[in-house]
């Protein structure tokens, strides 16, 4: 087990540019679990330095995803905290702060490239050997910046106005190293590392300084992200060598990617292969594209935060369904795979249907109401509706199922299956039907045990097998081949509903 030593302090920091990815989710939940295990706290922080990405409504969707699963931070733009503000966009100043400290210490410099000039420069200098060539140690001496233009010309560019950005100086043939909770001992070869802007132009900060300067001021002591951010560890190792020392840096797990069919998840592989990615439905109001998520397809929160946790880690049980509580308890950074997790969107569906079976009928029923309401069925009585989802809930994988699996039960179907009737179909079966009918109507005690004694009773006296009379009676209640006990229906749906949809379906086998 880790040696934890003081409170730990971890922390989830989305840009707001888009939908929250099944990805980001399993991210913020690491984070949440590590967290509450040891009894710290979770900060979200909106990245914002990208202006040009910003969307608008895109912070409130993640606050939206983080509540429906359940998972609230301790200190966010929303929420407060004493290490605010939450947004990289309110503390512009603080990192100019850094980026002049580091060009003081000779750890950064200013370059005045143009888009033009770097376009030109990656033009000259492509090859075979380099067909993608960075602004790093081999090219910056033939670039405009510091170190090719005079203390007097840098001076005069900057009071004069000439748009410009602060690159880190990566140091040319270092081995960069650190200690991965995940991937171990990690290392890096400084020539292989580009010198990063570290401020924009219009004063903003990249990234890469803006989550070394907040970590360091949020008093982050775990930063957990995703894998595909391993290949900036040096830059970020670097910073907080030359800003605030190594001793000073969080511990650091970059978790394993979620794969699809075809690699690295992508939010393509929802449409192309029909399985959301979102947490919860998008529409980018930029290009009004839609993306599908797991709340509107039909899951439970808690069944779609089980799923994400095993997608990379594993409690070294057999055990799969775990409650948040459980999985705080359970949770280990030792025990989160190296390797990529591949999503299976059958396993997802199936963990969905556990979660149903486990969730009690009361704590299900908002949702199944929402779910008839959305198919114009509007159920008033609450005990009634309750007593539906208990007989049906075992047969449903998806939230959505519920209008299927339970509309009969408050009207009559739409629809009857009677091409699995007909084959066996003969007048002694609608003359036996017919009598039931009557002796239904005579009924004075209307429960289980006398609809189905009634029901054997009658198939004894016409000498037909009651299996060959119960899937009949099933589609002319229900529609078609599915539902509980065909009686336990006819008794919710009561005397008359049941004695109409007998007819109904006569009368309709009769014209056919």
């Amino acid at each position: 087990m880790q040696n934890i030593n003081g409170k730990v302090r971890v922390r989830f920091a989305p840009s707001p540019t888009g939908g929250l990815h099944l990805g980001g989710v399993r991210t913020v939940l690491y984070n949440y679990l590590f967290a509450k295990k040891f009894g710290g706290d979770f900060i979200l922080r909106i990245e914002d330095t990208d202006q040009t990405r910003f969307v608008e409504g895109a912070e409130d969707y993640i606050y939206n995803c983080l509540s429906w699963c359940g998972i609230e931070p301790d200190e966010s733009p929303k929420h407060g905290g004493p290490y605010g503000p939450y947004r990289q966009s309110e503390r512009k100043e603080l990192y100019k702060k850094y980026a002049e400290e580091l060009i003081e210490k000779g750890y950064a410099y200013y370059a005045f490239d143009t888009q033009e000039d770097l376009e030109k420069m990656r033009a000259e200098c492509k090859s075979d050997e380099n067909p993608s060539p960075q602004y790093d140690s081999k090219i910056r001496m033939r670039m405009k910046n510091s170190f090719t233009l005079s203390t007097e010309e840098v001076n005069a560019m900057i009071n004069e106005g000439v748009p410009h950005v602060i690159r880190i100086n990566i140091p040319s043939n270092e081995s960069i190293s650190f200690n991965d909770l995940i991937h171990h001992e990690v290392s890096f070869d400084s020539s292989t590392v580009d010198d990063k802007v570290l401020l924009k132009a219009d004063g903003m900060p990249t990234y890469h300084l803006a989550v070394v300067v907040d970590d360091y001021l949020m008093k982050i002591t775990h930063a957990f992200r995703g894998e595909e951010w391993l290949s900036s560890a040096p830059v970020h190792i670097l910073l907080w060598k030359y800003l605030f020392g190594l001793d000073q840096m969080p511990q650091w797990a970059h978790l394993p990617l979620i794969l699809g069919p075809n690699g690295k998840l992508s939010k393509r592989d929802g449409a192309k292969y029909g399985f959301p990615v979102y947490a919860m439905n998008w529409t980018d109001p930029r290009s009004n594209e839609f993306t599908e998520g797991f709340k509107e397809r039909g899951f439970l929160p808690e069944a779609f935060i089980n799923l994400l946790a095993l997608l990379g880690w594993n409690s070294g049980t057999e055990k799969e369904v775990f409650s948040l509580e459980e999985m705080i308890d359970q949770f280990s950074i030792e025990r989160v795979h190296k390797s990529g997790a591949k999503f299976d969107y059958e396993k997802a569906k199936w963990f969905n249907q556990e979660w149903i079976k486990i969730n009690a009928a009361e704590s299900l029923l908002p949702e199944v109401k929402k779910v008839l309401l959305s198919k114009s069925v509007v159920v008033e009585d609450d005990e009634y509706l309750n007593t539906i989802i208990t007989l049906v809930k075992d047969r449903c994988v998806l939230m959505t199922d519920f209008f299927e699996q339970s509309v009969y039960f408050f009207k009559n179907p739409d629809y009857l299956d009677l091409e699995a009737i007909k084959p066996k179909w003969n007048e002694e079966k609608k003359y036996f039907f017919e009598e039931y009918c009557n002796k239904l109507d005579s009924m004075t005690n209307w429960n289980v045990i006398e609809i189905e004694n009634t029901f054997k009773s009658l198939a004894a006296e016409k000498n037909i097998k009651p299996g060959e009379l119960q899937l009949p009676m099933r589609i002319m209640l229900v529609g078609g081949k599915f539902g509980p006990a065909v009686f336990e229906i006819a008794h919710q749906i009561g005397k008359t509903a049941t004695i109409q949809r007998i007819n109904i379906a006569l009368t309709q086998i009769i014209n056919q």
